[in-house]
């Protein structure tokens, strides 16, 4: 499982700053339940030599009840789940009274702590370290999170003294299609899980993944390997019907990193949430393939069906590449053509793409809807080859490709997904410019036609 790294320290000492440095993103997911409170941001870390789970906790004031503050849920909460902590302290205020009692709480939890001194940007790096050695939590580590210096070597740093989670092309192929499942508390994630299970009477165990209770269960459909993700724990049918589930941001993170399919469970008597927009918004940056289940389907009346089909145009229409499934986990309706979507969603999500046919679907493209003109110049697009896959990721090559406009980017993302097929997975476009062989011609050209005149002015003159 993805390593989880919390980020502590005083407010505006620039936590907020590197958890968007770090992500590559403002747009953290916040889940508003008891207990997770809106100040408490999660993301994905993408700058470090792998990925790994970065939590954004509340600012520590450090005074009396400050200090307490570490056993609030939200805190205490992150730095329970996390592997390493980041403490952060500011390099232009220095060394205050607050930093040293926070210290002494982060050294009594036992965590690994790496003291970041931020904000040392216009610092000697040995000077804005030195007084905060007194901190007792090892060498501080200068960085400025605003401009990013320092931020890749630290991550490397800390990243080093995790456990790697690599895995043999054995082991993957053991585990098969690695399918996460994943929603609020209480629409039904167990219950489905179970269904699939049951409904064909497949051998499967119960595997635990890490001491977070994520559960992983291999099992075999139509003689194909599954690995089912339940980021809430496979109960026994007897126990389905509880209803508290337990509910952690951090696992359903790290499930959607690790799987290779995300079946989101949503729940049609409730509608669609706030929480269930953000948790799709988080599917869609992970570029995990999905499937969209509404759950407990059964019993709706027609216009209750309408209302809920129409709040899912409205409200989440940046999943229309996903297969949505009407289904009732408890009755097992509709459950049965589920596999059926997970593998067609897998299969796009990993499908070879041609260079020729990318190139041509391209040329296509253009030919019916040009490219906008900048600044009085059209923006050529040549090529197109693929550059990944799971989510497919197509580069295309071209001048003045860094002014190409969202609004064109999806119409291209459309064309490919519809000439290929690619239903159930995000389409990912990067556009490289393509380096201009005149491009310095014209500057040499100028220079060599005014000395062409000026000899020729020297000759005339002569004369």
């Amino acid at each position: 499982m993805l390593p989880v790294i919390a980020l502590v320290g005083r407010p505006n000492v620039g936590k907020s700053t590197l958890f968007n440095r770090l992500t590559r993103s403002r747009d953290a997911l916040v889940a508003d339940q008891p207990g997770l409170t809106r100040d408490r941001q999660y993301g994905i870390g993408r700058i470090g030599d792998r990925p790994y789970v970065v939590v954004d906790t509340g600012g520590i004031s450090g005074d009396a009840e400050g200090v307490e503050m570490l056993m609030d849920r939200q805190v205490r909460l992150a730095i329970e789940e996390a592997d390493h902590i980041l403490y952060l302290v500011d390099g232009r205020e220095g060394l205050a009274g607050a930093d040293e009692q926070i210290a002494e709480e982060l050294r009594r939890t036992g965590k690994p702590v790496t003291v970041v001194v931020n904000k040392s940007e216009s610092l000697d790096r040995d000077i804005a370290a030195a007084e905060f050695h007194a901190l007792g939590l090892g060498d501080p580590v200068p960085i400025s999170a605003a401009h990013g210096r320092g931020v890749k070597p630290l991550m490397n740093r800390v990243l080093e003294t995790l456990p790697p989670a690599e895995e043999t092309a054995e082991e993957e192929q053991e585990r098969g299609v690695q399918i996460a499942v994943v929603g609020r508390p209480n629409v039904g994630k167990s219950t489905l899980i179970n269904r699939l299970l049951g409904e064909e009477r497949l051998v499967a165990y119960d595997k635990p993944g890490t001491t977070r209770d994520s559960i992983q269960v291999p099992f075999e459909h139509r003689g194909r390997r599954y690995t089912l993700i339940d980021t809430a724990g496979v109960r026994r049918r007897a126990r389905v019907s509880e209803a508290i589930e337990k509910f952690s941001i951090i696992k359903t993170l790290q499930a959607m990193e690790q799987a290779n399919v995300v079946l989101l469970v949503l729940d049609a008597h409730e509608g669609i949430t706030e929480q269930d927009a953000s948790l799709a918004g988080h599917v869609l940056d992970s570029g995990r393939a999905l499937v969209v289940v509404i759950n407990k389907w059964d019993g709706l009346e027609k216009d209750e069906r309408e209302r809920v089909k129409s709040e899912l145009e409205r409200k989440l229409p940046f999943l229309s590449f996903a297969e949505m499934k009407f289904v009732s986990a408890l009755h097992g309706t509709g459950v049965g053509h589920l596999m059926e979507a997970v593998d067609s969603a897998y299969a796009a999500a990993t499908r070879d793409l041609k260079t020729a046919e990318l190139t041509r679907v391209l040329e296509e493209a253009v030919m019916e809807h040009q490219p906008p003109l900048v600044r009085g110049r059209r923006i050529k697009l040549r090529y197109a080859h693929q550059g990944g896959r799971n989510p497919p990721l197509i580069v295309i090559h071209g001048n003045q490709t860094e002014s190409v406009p969202a609004a064109y980017q999806r119409y291209l993302a459309n064309r490919f997904r519809q000439a290929f097929h690619l239903w159930g997975t995000p389409v990912r476009i990067e556009f490289r410019t393509t380096a201009n062989p005149y491009k310095g011609r014209r500057n040499k050209l100028n220079v060599r036609q005014q000395q062409k005149r000026r000899r020729l002015m020297k000759h005339v003159k002569r004369k």
